[in-house]
């Protein structure tokens, strides 16, 4: 369990729900505040900043120290945590191709969110895709409520929802520009 802190067991399996219809428990209130924060213009260290803490609330699960790095991937890949790593590598292309489709600034947050989030939820052990799905749907469920954009992205396929995410431009991923300032929460002690 090195490169993490639980703060609290992990809920079972059954606890995240097998699809969007599962509901999180109802003495779970939605946070507002996350999701006014998610409207505001933010950096990716914002946007991150954000998922750490949906994750705190409601799995009580914390990891510091990741990285974030872009690079030209595929069009079918978001991005992607190599195991044992400590650096999300996002998807450059999708989300240029994002921030000029979006209609508001929630819209590319919410989506920037959703992917950061899948990825910041391998790190914490949730290997498998569809564990990994479920997971983020019942986190940003709980986090944001039932009728938050966020939510409907994250119960969602994106490449459906954005068909033209599959034609953004790609590439393999070779080269990864590493992105400065990224989890300054739990680097800000010790790294300026």
């Amino acid at each position: 369990m090195s490169g993490f802190t639980r703060l609290s067991p992990r809920p079972p399996s059954s606890a995240v729900p097998q699809g969007p219809e599962g509901a999180p428990p109802a003495s779970a209130a939605p946070a507002t505040d996350l999701g006014e924060r998610l409207a505001r213009t933010l950096d990716y260290d914002g946007v991150f900043a954000i998922v750490r803490e949906a994750v705190r609330r409601t799995l009580h699960l914390d990891r510091p120290g990741l990285g974030l790095g872009l690079s030209s991937l595929p069009p079918t890949v978001g991005a992607y945590w190599p195991v044992t790593g400590n650096l999300i590598v996002l998807n450059e292309g999708l989300v240029t191709a994002m921030r000029s489709h979006a209609k508001s600034t929630l819209e590319f947050n919410a989506f920037v969110y959703v992917v950061l989030a899948h990825e910041y939820l391998h790190s914490l052990g949730y290997l498998g895709e569809p564990e990994v799905r479920r997971a983020t749907a019942w986190v940003t469920r709980t986090a944001f409520g039932a009728e938050h954009l966020a939510t409907s992205l994250a119960e969602g396929d994106l490449w459906r929802l954005y068909p033209f995410l599959q034609e953004a431009p790609g590439g393999d991923g070779r080269s990864v520009r590493v992105v400065r300032g990224f989890d300054r929460e739990s680097t800000s002690s010790y790294i300026r």
